[in-house]
């Protein structure tokens, strides 16, 4: 079956409905959005607690609820969707290769394309946990699934590897379902979650965080029977003697989030090492010209917010593409992180296609308290931002003022913090 659009948007979660709600919205007529699950709204449909749309909608809302939103808007503007649907490959040439039991398979030739995939969890394998395999070692987002969708009890006695969000909010949803979370542990000494959910999620019900600690061994023949957690110093390798034994059934892994990215490295686009995301222009265009990314594709979000504003980005850049409005041979400004920076996002800028100011997004290594965000140019200070608190599981944003940009003597941007 060979099919023609304008755009073709790959995923159907919360950055590929904005996405392709903002392409149709913005002038594409013919938009399609390939979904490999079953119904749209990607990881929010198991989100079930509240906390999502505060930024966004101005309300609280649990994860489904703020999917059906964005699901409702595709209905209406008549977008087409194709569920149970695994894309194969995506060309540099914007031809999308997929295939599903009812069409079987499908060449869809799009005027601009929009990766949405999302990300996926490290496993065990991952991270090299030492000791035996027996059942009961699940990924968080897994264990999310299971409960709040499945129906399905997971453990009693419950360990928690990572401080990760997912993490964090299934330590609460497990007690709520009557497990006992005997601990987290991290190992960085900070935690890798949004502060709101230390608070809500482990605080609140006297859930012990054991920072700079990590599982040393898991014993167990068929189940998970014991844990043993060891203390780590600043080399991160455990401190002989911090040994301390939990009797569980149950370890969930909270240890971080990948981009899929694989459709995007089999079209041959350039990804980032410290994102694990392709590099993407100010408008979220990868270095392969139409082809976009947007949400926890290119980088891994805290706030679907902030995933729902990036897609709308990437939505009506594509339609604009699709629609021969390329942005031409603009002058090009590096965005590369510096000092206490882990990443930034987007990796480029082009001055003249930022309307007021260009967005920036990143991460820091660690805590740092009462701190300033400088921007320099190699040369000089463009411009800086204070902040009272800064932390790596709290992504931070900025804007650069294009007149800033315009007025630089170099073509490389780096993003410092510096501690006041």
């Amino acid at each position: 079956m060979r099919l023609e659009y304008d755009i073709a948007v790959i995923g159907g979660g919360p950055a590929g409905l904005a996405a392709a709600c903002s392409a149709k919205e913005a002038g594409a007529e013919k938009v399609l959005i390939l979904e490999r699950d079953k119904e749209m709204g990607g990881i929010l449909n198991q989100c079930i607690h509240n906390g999502f749309g505060l930024h966004y909608f101005k309300e609280e809302l649990t994860g489904p609820e703020y999917a059906s939103r964005f699901i409702k808007q595709a209905k209406a503007l008549g977008i087409d969707v194709k569920l149970d649907t695994m894309v194969l490959a995506v060309n540099p040439d914007k031809t999308v290769y997929a295939v599903n039991t009812a069409d079987g398979l499908m060449e869809v030739k799009a005027g601009a394309v929009v990766l949405a995939m999302g990300c996926r969890e490290r496993t065990r394998g991952a991270i090299a946990i030492p000791g035996d395999r027996p059942a009961g070692v699940l990924t968080a987002g897994t264990a999310q699934r299971y409960i709040n969708v499945e129906g399905w009890m997971i453990g009693k006695r419950v360990i928690i590897l990572g401080s990760g969000d997912i993490g964090l909010i299934m330590a609460r949803r497990l007690t709520l379902e009557g497990a006992e979370v005997l601990a987290c542990v991290e190992l960085c000494p900070y935690s890798n979650g949004l502060n709101r959910n230390i608070v809500q999620c482990l605080d609140d019900y006297k859930i012990p965080l054991y920072l700079s600690h990590t599982i040393t061994n898991i014993v167990g023949k068929h189940r998970v029977e014991k844990v043993v957690i060891s203390e780590v110093g600043e080399d991160k390798k455990p401190v002989p003697g911090t040994e301390v034994e939990f009797d569980c059934d149950t370890v969930l892994l909270s240890v971080g989030l990948i981009p899929e990215n694989e459709l995007t490295k089999a079209a041959g686009i350039p990804l980032d090492p410290h994102t694990n995301g392709a590099f993407v222009y100010e408008n979220m265009e990868t270095e392969t010209s139409g082809i976009f990314g947007c949400g926890n594709v290119v980088h891994v979000h805290d706030l679907v917010d902030f995933v729902t504003i990036e897609g709308q980005k990437a939505g009506k850049a594509a339609a604009r593409y699709a629609a021969g409005q390329t942005e031409g041979d603009s002058a090009v400004i590096q965005v590369v992180p510096g000092s206490h920076v882990n990443y930034t996002v987007p990796q480029k800028v082009r001055p003249d296609q930022t309307e007021k100011a260009a967005e920036l997004f990143f991460r820091v290594d660690n805590i740092y308290q009462n701190s300033l965000i400088e921007v320099t140019d190699g040369e000089h200070v463009i411009c800086s931002f204070k902040r009272e608190h800064l932390a790596p599981g709290e992504m931070e944003k900025i804007a650069v003022p294009t007149a800033f940009l315009k007025k630089m003597t170099g073509i490389r941007l780096t993003i410092s913090v510096t501690q006041q």
